[in-house]
């Protein structure tokens, strides 16, 4: 974390030349959160730390079937697209001598 001493005044997110999705975004954010769109874009990398941490919690969980972990992967991947949720159960067979 930056000190204070180090903190800029003010950051630019650049929305032209490709990247005009970014304002739809950050707005979007805006609107779900009743905000400005500074305060949606602070909340927003808030709470994504959150939210994957706790999602990889859920899959984790020893009481969901492997179907159910999978579909709640593929729901939530097919909803974003900067975190992309992997499922691999494997069991390993190693023969004894």
């Amino acid at each position: 974390m930056a000190h204070r001493s180090e903190m800029p005044k003010s950051i630019r997110i650049r929305t032209g030349e490709g990247n005009e999705w970014r304002y739809d975004a950050i707005q979007g954010a805006a609107d779900y959160y009743e905000v400005n769109k500074s305060n949606a874009a602070a909340f927003a990398c808030d709470d994504i730390v959150g939210f994957v941490e706790a999602i990889e919690d859920i899959l984790a969980r020893d009481d969901l079937t492997a179907k159910q972990v999978r579909e709640i992967a593929e729901t939530i991947n097919d909803h974003t697209r900067a975190v992309e949720f992997e499922v691999a159960r494997s069991v390993d067979v190693v023969k004894s001598p």
